[in-house]
Formats: structure tokens, sequence, C-alpha cells
């Protein structure tokens, strides 16, 4: 019986995906087997292989990705890491986008609650 569980998150870039991570701190390895209870594996395009023996994944599915683990044996908080991954890729793809469409951060902070506020210009 599988012990694996997904939710779905607002990605829908695996290259951003991908350098999010690793700029987050994880050593990621692509198109692999997310590990599980008692050895039970899935696949996934990005995998954050854990010393425990249960990993993280993310996966397409649809248009978007889902991260994909046995959270019992993860032992992390799912908010925490959604969040964070979440915004750190939102903030990079903004800048991205902000980039190819010929603007310019004008001002960026990061205000009491974890909020980023950037502000951004383009002369026409």
């Amino acid at each position: 019986m599988s012990h694996f569980s997904t939710i779905k998150v607002q990605i829908k870039n695996g290259e951003i995906l991908h350098q999010v991570l690793q700029e987050l701190g994880y050593q990621v390895e692509c198109n692999t087997q997310v590990r599980g209870y008692e050895g039970d594996t899935t696949n996934a395009e990005y995998v954050i292989k854990q010393n425990n023996g249960y990993d993280l994944g993310f996966r397409r599915h649809g248009e978007n990705y889902e991260l994909v683990a046995d959270f019992w044996g993860a032992r992390i908080n799912q908010r925490e890491f959604v969040n964070k991954v979440t915004q750190k890729y939102a903030h990079k793809t903004l800048m991205t986008t902000v980039k190819s469409e010929g603007f310019n951060v004008e001002a960026e902070e990061v205000m009491e609650d974890g909020t980023v506020r950037v502000v951004v210009a383009r002369w026409v």
C-alpha cells in the first residue's frame, strides 16, 4: 500500500523550480525516484533526497507541478516548506518576467510579515 500523498502547487516552470530548490540549499536530482515507506517509490522530475530515506519530489501534473512525498516519514513542516518554495518561485518568476519585458527593478524590500515588495519601472 502506497503512503505517498500529493500537494498541488502553483508552479508551472520546471527550470525555475529547479533553480529555486538549489538556491534554497537543497541537493536536487532530476528524473528519479522518490523513496517512501518500506521501499515504496514513485517517479518525479525533481527530487530532494533526504538522509532518512523519505524524499520530496515535484512532478508535472497537467500544466502545474505537484509535491509528492510520504509526509509521515519525510518529517517536514509541509506548509512551511511549500510556502518557502512557492514564495521564492513567485519572486524568481517575477524577476525573469521583469527583465524579459524591459523593466528595471527600482526598489525591493522584505516587509515585517515576510511579503516582498518590488517596484519596477520602464522608460517608454
